[in-house]
């Protein structure tokens, strides 16, 4: 840093306000300064930098595992979020771990400011003993009430995902179906469960009957399995998958079978996955903003990593119409 200065001409305080992204430098004193880095090959030293602020500027991340389209685009839009501020990311998956507690022990031991912890790994995360000093956000957990914010001692982030299931099922419905079968996800997901709350909500507030939902585990081979026995209902004529993998598996299994999606039968997905717009036909959904939910993660943990409370917030979930429903 010493050596920045003298080239750059300037005492090593401005030197470290620059590095440090200060807004009390001159523009024209900041761009001498950042030219002098890149002329001497200067790098922050992220070690040293830990000693003195007692911070290591590393965000953790706890998901179960990478393997479901959900939690990498989550993954993604995290390390896209947590890049934009200056933070490093390590990630730890549940198959690697001997559980939540061991996940935030390992997250603990490598000094990491605080921790994500990502869809079904939260479903454990409430009852995991947190080490001392470890800031948590949680992306879709139970969101206390408003009576008792002691029961989610950490922020919680997550889509409306009963609202955007109550979309797309009441979309469904207003397509003349008598009802709408539901592909549920798996009974561990508090996102599953409340996209199956949102359904049954639906259905009860229409006088729809609500036939018992099969369930699946977010892949498209578990949405093909559904698909055969669904496919072998003559009353099935409106589906609504959980995910858009399951729903992928559900539209070839019914299209074997001799059934028109997007005719005879309708399907409507939930995420609104980047191929969701080529599936054959393209897939009605419900989009979840991911980047605006890894935003939204990463803005709560350093905002608890500074003290503030903890918060909730929800983003909304909305229906996007494409042929198959």
């Amino acid at each position: 840093m010493g050596d920045v200065a003298a080239a750059a001409g300037v005492s090593a305080q401005t030197v470290s306000r620059v590095v440090n992204a200060s807004p009390r430098v001159d523009p024209a004193t900041r761009a001498r300064v950042e030219d002098a880095m890149a002329l001497l090959g200067y790098q922050v030293n992220r070690a040293a930098r830990a000693l003195r602020t007692g911070r290591s500027h590393t965000i953790g991340v706890v998901v179960a595992t990478l393997a479901s389209v959900g939690n990498s685009r989550m993954l993604e839009a995290v390390a896209a979020s947590a890049a934009r501020r200056g933070f490093a990311l390590t990630v730890v998956t549940l198959a690697g771990s001997d559980g939540v507690a061991d996940a935030f022990a390992q997250l603990h031991e490598q000094g990491v400011d605080g921790a994500i912890v990502l869809n079904e790994a939260t479903a454990i995360a409430g009852d995991a003993p947190v080490p001392a000093g470890l800031r948590i956000v949680a992306v879709d957990a139970p969101r206390p009430l408003e009576s008792d914010d002691a029961a989610t001692p950490f922020p919680t982030v997550q889509s409306d995902h009963a609202g955007g299931a109550a979309a797309a099922t009441a979309h469904l419905l207003g397509r003349g179906h008598a009802t709408v079968f539901h592909l549920a996800g798996p009974t561990t997901s508090f996102a599953a469960g409340e996209r199956e709350r949102g359904w049954r909500e639906t259905l009860a507030a229409s006088g729809a009957p609500a036939p018992d939902p099969l369930r699946g585990d977010w892949t498209a081979a578990s949405g093909f399995a559904a698909g055969v026995r669904l496919a072998a209902l003559p009353g099935v004529t409106a589906v609504f998958a959980a995910n858009d993998q399951m729903a992928l598996g559900l539209v070839r299994a019914l299209s074997e079978a001799g059934r028109t999606v997007g005719d005879d039968v309708h399907v409507v997905g939930f995420d609104d996955v980047a191929d969701a717009a080529d599936f054959r036909p393209p897939l009605t959904t419900v989009r979840q903003d991911f980047d605006a939910l890894g935003e939204a993660a990463v803005t709560s943990l350093v905002a608890a990593i500074g003290g503030a409370a903890p918060a909730h917030v929800t983003l909304p979930a909305t229906l996007v119409q494409r042929a198959s429903a």
